[in-house]
């Protein structure tokens, strides 16, 4: 039963895909990184669990949260770009496990120029996201999840608006220590558009497995992501990984280092990529307070910053 449970909802998802697959447009600051936490597995967090945080990348992974979670997170992203997000996630008797997050992006004050380079003024621009979702079991093993979202986006005096849906699904091996997931996000539709021409939204298939091996304090973890975008040959659909790996130095004490392969491949300037494509961080739980850095490399072209404040009730 739990492997035909797991069965269906995979295909389910493949049908999903083939229907909605199309080039990905406006939004793209859903497919961010909200937390330290997860930054600094570079996005390898499909498959993670009990962190309220997971309602961005795989709403099954709710039903993972052992006790009432909140976490706010910020980034200091490049050119004085700032963006932040907070979640929070708890079970609810008899209805399952619910979540709510928001996620925002503001990018300063932006010069306004005519065609002749005369200043003329300032604008602003901001996008932001505000989700709930909610996760149930199928299973003892298996765990589905659904999320709604609404996303807001201006440029000056421009606004635009859509709705969509996130769905996933959680399969747990407790023998193996193994946790297998995949989610679909930015299913959806934009309602209010910026020159009155449609655009699709960063539609995202993500797949992911942890792993804790049973002699090293560690959890390994390592994910695919947009396998729903076209590519020329079955092999270049699997280079948009990222792997990371969560140290448990004590009771209290995390380091955390990951690769994106995507990201060091296209960020090679020059002679080579430096250290694009790597990142790194740790947390400190000091009683029911979690606090979490991130440093993610973009190589030559700088880095980015984040840290996480999280809180168990």
């Amino acid at each position: 039963m739990r492997i035909a449970s797991l069965s269906v909802a995979l295909a389910l998802f493949a049908s999903i895909t083939t229907l909605v697959a199309q080039t990905n447009g406006i939004y793209n600051f859903l497919r961010l990184d909200v937390s330290a936490r997860a930054a600094a597995l570079n996005g390898s967090f499909v498959a993670m669990t009990d962190d309220p945080n997971v309602l961005f990348y795989n709403p099954a992974a709710l039903t993972t949260i052992t006790v009432p979670r909140a976490s706010a997170n910020y980034l200091n992203h490049l050119l004085d770009v700032n963006a932040g997000s907070i979640s929070y996630g708890q079970h609810l008797e008899g209805i399952g496990s619910i979540g709510a997050g928001v996620t925002f992006v503001n990018y300063g004050s932006i010069t306004e120029t005519d065609e002749s380079m005369n200043i003329l003024g300032s604008f602003g621009a901001n996008e932001f996201a505000v989700l709930l979702g909610w996760g149930v079991p199928l299973d003892d093993e298996t765990n589905v999840g659904i999320s709604l979202k609404g996303i807001y986006s201006s440029i000056a005096t421009y606004r635009s608006t859509a709705a969509a849906i996130d769905l996933g699904i959680l399969h747990q091996i407790p023998s193996e220590n193994i946790t297998i997931g995949a989610s679909l996000l930015s299913i959806g539709r934009q309602f209010t558009t910026y020159n009155r021409t449609r655009e699709s939204l960063p539609l995202d298939l993500k797949v992911g497995i942890t792993k804790r091996p049973e002699h090293l304090p560690a959890v390994l973890s390592l994910n695919f992501h947009k396998l729903n975008d076209p590519q020329k040959s079955l092999l270049e659909r699997f280079e948009n990984f990222t792997f990371g790996a969560e140290f448990l130095m004590s009771e209290s004490v995390r380091f955390r280092v990951g690769f994106n392969n995507k990201q060091r491949k296209e960020l090679k300037i020059g002679t080579g990529p430096g250290l694009a494509g790597f990142s790194l961080g740790g947390g400190i739980i000091y009683e029911e307070y979690l606090i979490d850095y991130a440093f993610n490399s973009y190589g030559k072209i700088g880095g980015l910053h984040r840290i996480s404040i999280g809180m168990s009730f």
